[in-house]
């Protein structure tokens, strides 16, 4: 048997990417919630009630420190919910323990002349999140937020694992089928890459926007 069969490996794309739809509806529907509840965590963290600070510090220690295969189990199995349900849950938590430090980051590296000067011009706290505050953390936490959505891209494939029939789980049906594992993943290996590629390509659009943004 060859290392790469060209033929299978063409003949395989349109049944590879029968599950595009699926681990990018997995990983849009992911992407927004881990935001929110990232934002939400962060905002427990910085916040002066010591109670609302020990949860967000004991959430984000614990969600970064377990992997994301042993949530996956924990809330399909141990939890009994069903594979959707369980995959974005994970998908969300942990993520979200990284984004609500990397937004404090870019919160406490705004200037505290920022805050003064909106305040001297009569800005509510709000108006001055609004518009002086969130749109310079924003930028300073895009590169962290695009490497996030990297790795949450890549990590649809472990929802195959509690049989989500996203684009990975196809790779394995096909592979099984066919007797030939190293083609099969070596290109669906590729089409990782080329949709990694493609939202690295996104990020550095919106980031070279919103320093133009900046600049005017």
């Amino acid at each position: 048997m060859s290392l790469f069969d060209p033929v299978l490996a063409w003949h395989s794309i349109p049944d590879l990417l029968r599950g595009l739809p699926i681990s990018l509806l997995l990983f849009v529907i992911c992407f927004i919630t881990s935001n929110f509840v990232g934002i939400a965590v962060m905002l427990l963290r910085i916040s002066h009630n010591y109670l609302f600070q020990w949860i967000a510090r004991f959430y984000i220690s614990f969600f970064r420190g377990v992997p994301m295969l042993v949530v996956l189990f924990l809330t399909y199995f141990g939890a009994n919910m069903d594979a959707w349900s369980a995959a974005i849950l994970s998908m969300t938590l942990i993520p979200s323990a990284f984004l609500a430090e990397y937004y404090r980051a870019a919160l406490m590296g705004v200037s505290k002349t920022q805050f003064e000067s909106a305040k001297a011009l009569g800005l509510s706290k709000w108006k001055t999140m609004r518009y002086v505050v969130f749109p310079q953390a924003f930028r300073v936490v895009l590169p962290s937020l695009g490497n996030v959505s990297l790795d949450m891209f890549k990590g649809t494939s472990l929802a195959a694992m509690i049989t989500v029939s996203e684009m990975f789980m196809h790779a394995k049906i096909i592979a099984g089928a066919n007797q030939d594992y190293m083609t099969i993943y070596i290109m669906i290996a590729i089409i990782y890459w080329l949709v990694c590629c493609a939202l690295g390509w996104l990020e550095q659009v919106v980031e070279m926007h919103l320093n133009h943004v900046a600049e005017r």
